[in-house]
């Protein structure tokens, strides 16, 4: 199944070098570039997109409220966004996160790092690639004195709908860890893993992986640690 990849930047020359990346791949394709993010979420919607590679800071609605205006929408609940950006830790990287994002990537990665990103989140998997995303959460959540106060008590509520081992798996999760990873230290196989992950991805309503991180810094389940 060939990925059908939308580009969003407000740099023409980035969008022309990203194209010739990606449709130089034979599994994936180049469906649209948008300039902004309102031409993204209509070309999102047009040109059924599986992946969006969005840009944060663009002219009239920016990359969050694209961001966010494509997550909330159920016909698009196939679409995963990538976030591209210039910095490593972003304020908006983070609300973009919240808003339904399934990772992030600088834009001064190497191309099979973009490339691979493409896969991952177009396979379901966020893309927490060697626990930056964790990381930044963490960091974001322990800049202010008043951390408690990003709890959100709604769900905080809803991990009472959790086991004690989805529990264990979302805390596993929040630490960066792939399945494999996860099996191991809970002794499980990774098909069980994988059943707890969607399980509480349901439970949480969470879109992806990268969903149940946030969830898990904001409920208070795991405190951010920095480093």
């Amino acid at each position: 199944m060939t990925i059908r990849v939308l580009l969003a930047d407000d740099q023409a020359l980035l969008r022309s070098a990203f194209r010739v990346l990606v449709d130089s791949e034979p599994d994936m394709e180049v469906v649209g570039e948008a300039s902004d993010g309102a031409e993204a979420v209509r070309l999102t919607r047009a040109e059924r997109a599986d992946v969006v590679l969005m840009d944060i800071r663009m002219p009239g609605m920016d990359g969050l409220a694209a961001t966010r205006v494509i997550s909330e929408d159920p016909s698009l609940a196939h679409v995963r966004i990538v976030i591209l950006t210039t910095f490593e830790v972003d304020d908006y990287v983070v609300q973009s996160l919240r808003a339904g994002a399934s990772g992030f990537l600088g834009k001064g990665s190497e191309p099979e790092e973009l490339l691979s990103a493409i896969r991952v989140a177009a396979g379901g998997e966020a893309l927490l690639s060697p626990t930056a995303t964790k990381g930044l959460i963490a960091r974001f959540l322990a800049q202010s004195d008043a951390a408690d106060d990003e709890r959100d008590p709604d769900r905080a509520q809803r991990l009472d709908a959790l086991t004690v081992r989805e529990r264990e798996v979302l805390v596993q999760v929040a630490g960066g860890h792939s399945n494999d990873e996860i099996a191991e230290r809970l002794e499980v196989s990774p098909l069980t893993v994988k059943t707890h992950v969607n399980r509480a991805m349901a439970k949480l309503r969470a879109r992806d992986r990268a969903q149940l991180v946030v969830i898990a810094y904001e409920s208070g389940l795991v405190r951010p640690r920095v480093e």
